[in-house]
């Protein structure tokens, strides 16, 4: 069996920082069970906003939840009834004040979570799985990634014995920990049975700055 590390969690400290910004001894686990039942909540109200990730910081007793989404419009509605109604649903849920921040994503092809849910979404209207794999990674090479691999597991086809696809375009350097490689996985509820998509894209390169102060104080070392 292979044993498989999160490509994000395997950057965190290094290139990548927490997507829960707070520190808690005492109530960690109360404040964990209610970011699930916040990202929970989120992921159910806004599955037609093309949600890519959120992040929930701690200020005392305020709770800031960021949203960055592909279709902002759709989450924050007409007047901003959505995002307030969203809010409420936050509030009651966690049982504090919650401050609810609405941030576009600019490229959503270069958002793995949002590529495997299209791929899913194309499925689950019958389309082709090669074709809709295909097309993603063509838009997303399209929009300046570097490389990206997509994968699907189940029934594909409709046969009998369930199989897995693989697509993969430029280059996916998975072991260097300064690359920026985003993943996202989606499944696709179908007659059959659920189909996994799983994707992984290249951006490429994030290199840590060094101040000039540790750089002149090594010289000065050397010399």
């Amino acid at each position: 069996m292979g044993h498989k590390v999160h490509p994000y969690g395997f950057r965190i400290g290094v290139i990548r920082g927490w997507h829960a910004k707070w520190y808690s001894e005492k109530h960690y686990t109360e404040f964990l069970q209610e970011d699930l039942k916040l990202r929970k909540a989120i992921a159910e109200r806004c599955a037609d906003g093309g949600v890519a990730r959120v992040e929930i910081e701690r200020t005392g007793n305020e709770i800031v939840v960021t949203l960055y989404s592909a279709r902002p419009g759709i989450v924050i509605g007409r007047g901003g009834q959505r995002a307030e109604e969203l809010r409420r649903h936050l509030e009651e849920i966690c049982g504090k004040k919650v401050r609810l921040s609405i941030k576009e994503v600019e490229q959503p092809e270069l958002e793995a979570v949002l590529v495997s849910r299209t791929i899913a979404d194309q499925i689950e209207r019958r389309m082709a799985f090669r074709r809709a794999m295909k097309q993603a990674a063509f838009r997303t090479i399209q929009a300046g990634a570097k490389g990206i691999k997509i994968s699907c597991a189940g029934r594909l086809g409709g046969v009998e014995i369930a199989r897995r696809e693989t697509v993969l375009q430029g280059q996916l350097p998975l072991h260097k920990l300064c690359a920026d490689i985003d993943y996202g996985f989606a499944e696709a509820k179908t007659t059959l049975g659920n189909i996994g998509i799983k994707v992984w894209i290249y951006k490429g390169d994030i290199t840590p700055e060094v101040s000039r102060e540790l750089v002149a104080a090594e010289t000065s070392e050397v010399s």
